[in-house]
């Protein structure tokens, strides 16, 4: 079974007068690494969105871990979103009023697989952390307490918790130089082997396909630049 299986997926924003993405086929197996790059406005954040079962299609088949998400409710696909995929932000939205250990382990509040996944939650944030190079950390200082560099990796602890199978990554290294960026790549890497989760890492830096066995430039398959 693929991890994610598209066919002639379209997506318009309502009263426009094209498509916004138009993309004739995509898949992905379990395990697999993919690199998306796109400029500003060629549909990433839309793609990120429909495979997040955020938005919806316009047309198409759309399915994620065999579920076609396209017939389940608002509530179904929030569900879905918290029992299966884990979310790495570029502005990382950790909350700022949580501990470190609280923050990692906040998706395990929303879903009881994922709690049941990481078994002793505490310990499992704990053990993450320390793999991410943070085991000097209290767990109980305030994520504002912590470097840039240091809240990105509690970010990518709050996305693996509980082994979701699907990880999306939405530009995390915009802000970093590339020594910085290359460890932050390798970490994640290393971590979602580990435990075998998907990976798919959105960005508008073409430098990082090199790092990924597989690539996709989003501008040269989304049809609608061809119209």
């Amino acid at each position: 079974m693929n991890v994610i299986e598209l066919n002639e997926l379209q997506f318009r924003w309502a009263n426009q007068p094209k498509n916004t993405l138009a993309l004739p086929e995509l898949s992905l197996a379990q395990g697999e690494h993919l690199f998306i790059r796109g400029s500003s406005g060629s549909g990433k954040t839309t793609l990120l969105n429909l495979l997040a079962g955020i938005l919806l299609p316009t047309s198409g088949h759309l399915q994620v871990l065999g579920q076609d998400i396209t017939q389940l409710s608002t509530a179904a696909r929030d569900r879905f979103r918290a029992d299966h995929l884990g979310i790495i932000f570029q502005q990382f939205n950790l909350l700022p009023y949580l501990s470190v250990l609280d923050n990692v382990t906040l998706p395990c509040k929303f879903s009881k697989r994922r709690q049941q996944q990481a078994g002793q939650l505490a310990a499992t944030a704990l053990q993450l952390l320390e793999q991410l190079g943070l085991a000097q950390i209290n767990p109980s200082t305030a994520i504002t307490q912590l470097s840039v560099g240091q809240q990105q990796r509690v970010a990518v602890a709050r996305a693996l918790i509980g082994k979701p199978e699907l990880i999306i990554a939405d530009e995390p290294t915009s802000a970093l130089d590339a020594d910085t960026r290359d460890s932050f790549l390798k970490l994640l890497f290393n971590q979602a082997e580990a435990q075998g989760s998907t990976l798919i890492f959105v960005s508008h830096d073409p430098s990082i396909a090199q790092h990924f066995p597989r690539s996709l430039d989003l501008q040269q398959v989304n049809q609608v630049w061809f119209c």
